[in-house]
């Protein structure tokens, strides 16, 4: 499984080098007023796409972390609760085994 993670890994790179190559291109972006931005197209892709992206991870980072939290405060609740059951109503030790039943000797029957 680790290999095939590794070649997915691997073809994902290539494939970015590739197109990145294959589109080493200057972009014109107009900005505003009359200011001019060049700027390489798989530059420009990638900064669109981290954009997007890490808002999305932060949210998602923040969100887990939440949950994290409010699992944590449900767990030493319940550790508590146990506890104040333990101390109102302690276990009782099980009553001991009865004795084994007389054995009786070959002579008395």
């Amino acid at each position: 499984m680790q290999f095939l993670k590794i070649l997915f890994w691997c073809l994902l790179a290539f494939i970015a080098a590739v197109f990145t190559f294959g589109n080493w291109t200057t972009v014109s972006i107009q900005l505003f007023g009359d200011l001019v931005m060049e700027i390489n197209l798989p530059l420009l892709l990638l900064l669109t796409f981290l954009l997007g992206f890490l808002p999305t991870l932060i949210y998602q980072h923040v969100i887990r972390w939440r949950l994290r939290q409010r699992l944590a405060a449900a767990e030493r609740a319940l550790a508590s609760t146990r506890a104040i059951s333990e101390a109102a109503f302690p276990e009782q030790a099980p009553p001991p085994p009865p004795p084994p039943p007389a054995a009786t000797s070959p002579e008395a029957v």
